[in-house]
């Protein structure tokens, strides 16, 4: 698996705009064959950060080459964001636990 972690700091007024942008790159991201999830969080900072999981890199690299994605990513260098990182990482290793209803509670 490899797993994108995307850090941004937004320019000021301009969520109105980035929003919907966002929600299509959502919508286009999962039709991506290989890909396999994303999830944004808000620091209380203001720092935004997404995480994006796809199956191997090259799911990674179709998602980069879509056309409409990488006109998406030069309107975010050139009006969204104030500041941005990325980091490509493969996973190593990979431990997942949930815990179990408990009846009668």
């Amino acid at each position: 698996m490899i797993v994108t972690v995307f850090r941004t700091r937004m320019n000021p007024g301009v969520q109105d705009e980035y929003g919907p942008m966002a929600k299509r790159m959502s919508e286009l991201a999962r039709t991506i064959p290989g890909y396999i999830s994303h999830k944004g969080f808000v620091a209380d900072d203001g720092e935004r950060v997404t995480i994006v999981e796809f199956e191997s890199e090259e799911a990674l690299h179709q998602w980069r080459i879509d056309p409409e994605h990488g006109k998406a990513k030069r309107r975010g260098i050139a009006a969204f964001f104030s500041e941005f990182k990325f980091q490509i990482c493969s996973v190593i290793r990979e431990r997942k636990w949930t815990a179990k209803a408990t009846r009668g509670v």
